[in-house]
């Protein structure tokens, strides 16, 4: 186990190393981040210290992990607004002690009636919109589920009431948060967007348009009133009520600063729109491993299918016997052709006809586990065809299609005394999503939309994940809950965008094949193979002898791992997870230093 506080020493040294705005003497309470906690009484894991102990505070009121599950996810959308909220969606799995059941919450966002394939193509060009262009406009916001979701989970499976769980997110949202280095990198890179619309602006940076100081408290009175009118009328304040009516008006009428040299689009979202969303039980996606049961997220999320087409493809070699080499490998390769079947065959279920058996069916995974042998494949490799019977080795000739996805999203997992887990992973896309706030909400609103491929790859090729009206794009997010003898054995998550898949198939190979403590899989070097010429790497992968041999021995070719909140360390993911131990213990972690390290909480230590 690995526990790395990080402490006010430290961060005052990383704020003169950054360049970052600073306060004179930023608290150290919020800095105090454990990675791994250990004990009884029940488990949450997340991004960040004040949404950890909102769950524990949840589960030591009463409260179960669905009850703590919603708790987190909601002050998370007050100290982590860039990545979570009101404003955007995600996906909840949830194992049910009572019944022995998983069930799973498709809180996916929704493009408008008004939608058409051709939302992303300029009219005066004929050509699909640049990715950025898109991303901070109204056309690029989809219908919220986030509120759907949580009010469907405490209904169905809480204990407590929504406004009970709302209430720790309103207390931090009144009381206000430190912010941290890590807040204002994301200020930084977000800059351009969050100067674009005026309510953005006045909510996130100082009179003169700045990243806030680093020290300095963050108080949102107004996303504690959108909390607090949530916990008074329900979910109906939102879906039908005068909060949907104000994010249809932002989205159609963007409050744009007259400053920006951005051009900024409005969109089509509309009041009934929002007040038609419901956020549906799907049936989980299930596979066996190494004699576990291993359950994730179906359609509109691709996570739980690619997730288990590889789990699939690896379960034919005995990788816990094997060289580490060789190993990781066919890893690398399980990854590389299970990417190619999602970007062919997986969308919006409700639309599309997602072969979803075939996609997880041992047989078909052996006709594309044969495909690898001593050697690299070139990729784009071509994806197989996932109906029987199924030949041998055999690959179709659909085309690759484009992919678009975010990288800022968030996971958390929280365990119950009872035997309830939950793994949740919500997102508003892109880092500060659309970039726009609702004037008076407290919250920024989802670019969810631009995960729908804008055109096809050709115009004969199939694309599953075209817009359409009513339809949900496709995403990597993929919750996923592991049983042994028909108990949880553990939970796991990430955010990452399209790397969600690699990270969570690599942390269950490291812990069920290669015998790593939960921590440490976690803490482990990432790559993430995705059916490119590359596979992208953690600067310790790329490092490594063990990359320097996959390259000799087998050809793997490697290049660093970048992103827009990287530049501190080029990171892939931002884990969390929870092992249920014998006894009635429970293990929590999280990033020991990804992204500034996670928060790992029990509710009796020890």
């Amino acid at each position: 186990m690995r526990n790395h506080p990080f402490l006010a020493m430290a961060t005052c040294a990383l704020v003169a190393a950054l360049g970052l705005p600073a306060a004179a003497a930023p608290p150290p309470a919020h800095y105090v981040k454990q990675a791994t906690a250990t004990g009884s009484g029940g488990a949450v894991a997340s991004a960040e210290f004040n949404a950890s102990k909102a769950g524990i505070q949840t589960l030591k009121a009463g409260g179960n992990a669905i009850d703590a599950a919603v708790a987190v996810a909601s002050t998370l959308g007050v100290t982590e607004p860039f990545v979570a909220g009101p404003g955007g969606g995600g996906f909840m799995v949830i194992y049910l002690a009572s019944t022995h059941q998983v069930v799973t919450i498709d809180g996916r966002e929704t493009c408008a009636a008004a939608c058409t394939p051709q939302l992303f193509i300029d009219p005066a060009t004929g050509q699909p919109l640049a990715f950025e262009e898109a991303r901070h406009s109204g056309l690029s916001v989809g219908v919220p589920g986030m509120v759907a979701t949580w009010d469907r989970a405490v209904r169905s499976y809480g204990t407590r009431s929504l406004g009970a769980d709302l209430q720790p997110a309103i207390d931090v949202a009144q009381r206000g948060f430190t912010i941290t280095p890590d807040f204002v990198q994301q200020e930084q890179i977000s800059l351009t967007d969050l100067q674009a619309f005026t309510s953005s602006r006045a909510l996130f940076l100082t009179a003169d348009g700045q990243p806030l100081p680093v020290g300095s408290t963050l108080r949102n009175p107004d996303l504690a009133r959108t909390y607090q009118q949530l916990a008074r009328r329900g979910p109906g304040f939102l879906y039908g009520g005068p909060l949907g009516a104000d994010i249809a008006q932002t989205v159609q009428y963007p409050p744009v600063w007259s400053g920006t040299p951005l051009t900024i689009r409005p969109g089509i979202v509309t009041a009934a729109d929002i007040a038609g969303y419901t956020a549906p039980l799907r049936a989980p996606t299930h596979v066996t491993y190494r004699g576990l049961d291993v359950y994730g997220m179906a359609p509109p999320s691709s996570g739980g299918l690619t997730t288990g087409e590889a789990l699939n493809i690896l379960s034919g070699w005995d990788l816990g016997t094997e060289t580490r080499d060789q190993a990781t490998f066919q890893y690398l390769e399980a990854s590389r052709l299970a990417f190619s079947d999602r970007n062919a065959y997986i969308g919006d279920s409700d639309y599309e006809p997602v072969p979803q058996q075939g996609l997880l069916d041992p047989a078909f995974a052996a006709t594309r586990r044969c495909l690898v042998h001593d050697t690299a494949l070139t990729s784009p490799v071509a994806p197989g065809t996932p109906a029987p019977p199924y030949a041998p080795c055999s690959t179709s000739d659909a085309a690759a299609n484009p992919v678009h996805e975010g990288q800022q999203t968030n996971h958390l997992v929280v365990a119950d005394k009872w035997g309830n887990v939950v793994s949740y992973t919500n997102t508003i896309e892109q880092l500060a999503g659309s970039g726009m706030t609702v004037p008076g909400g407290g919250f920024l609103l989802n670019n969810e939309m631009t995960d729908f491929d804008f055109a096809p790859a050709t115009p004969t090729t199939y694309d599953p994940n075209l817009p359409a009206a009513g339809k949900r794009p496709r995403s990597s997010m993929s919750p996923t809950i592991v049983l042994q003898n028909g108990r949880p054995a553990f939970t796991v998550g990430s955010p990452g965008g399209a790397t969600i898949i690699t990270t969570v198939l690599q942390i269950l190979v490291n812990h069920i094949d290669f015998g790593m403590s939960l921590p440490d899989a976690i803490a482990a070097p990432r790559a993430s193979q995705r059916n490119a010429a590359t596979t992208v790497a953690e600067p310790d992968f790329v490092n490594s002898a063990l990359a320097a041999q996959l390259t000799s021995q087998y050809g793997e070719a490697f290049s660093p791992a970048s992103g827009p909140v990287m530049p501190r360390g080029q990171w892939i993911g931002n884990a969390t997870g929870i092992a249920l131990l014998p006894g009635g213990r429970f293990q929590a972690a999280a990033e020991p230093v990804r992204l500034g390290g996670g928060s790992a909480l029990v509710v009796q230590p020890g």
